[in-house]
């Protein structure tokens, strides 16, 4: 499917989530679902804003995507397009991989991302140089689900 053969998918209805962000992260918004430590999984949601791109990103541990709304774009380090990922696409990827920055198309993407055998990094978050700026395992979503949890309170 080309970009601009792509049409809007029914909204996901989010009316019952409380989006979170993180200061300095444009375009993304999470909703953590569980961290299990002893499973060493974390299940969460993202939305990706439409027309945009988060940070450039490397997956430190096995996962697998399934697309609630919109569509999945992923662009390689140097903003070439290499995949779009249409409504009800389910991905199961490995760790690792060649480093991407993800977006939605014409409008927001919800994705249900679930990351298993976490043994150290789910995320490392890259410059424009690839070197890592920041990482994100079990501690940090363990930190950031606490966080979810009491202002939901």
């Amino acid at each position: 499917m080309h970009p601009e053969d792509a049409m809007a998918t029914l909204p996901f209805d989010d009316s019952n989530i409380t989006w979170q962000t993180i200061e300095g992260f444009d375009h993304a918004a999470y909703h953590i679902l569980s961290v299990d430590e002893d499973a060493r999984i974390v299940d969460l949601l993202f939305k990706f804003a439409a027309n945009a791109r988060i940070a450039l990103h490397r997956h430190g541990a096995a996962y697998r995507t399934l697309v609630l709304q919109g569509e999945l774009r992923i662009y390689r380090p140097n903003g070439e397009l290499k995949e779009i990922r249409p409504v009800g696409s389910y991905v199961a990827g490995r760790a690792g991989g060649e480093p991407h920055t993800e977006g939605g198309g014409d409008q927001d993407v919800i994705v249900y991302f679930t990351n298993r055998d976490v043994a150290g990094p789910v995320y490392e978050i890259l410059d424009e140089h690839q070197a890592v700026v920041a990482t994100f395992g079990i501690p940090e979503f363990k930190a950031l689900y606490e966080a979810q949890i009491s202002r939901a309170a």
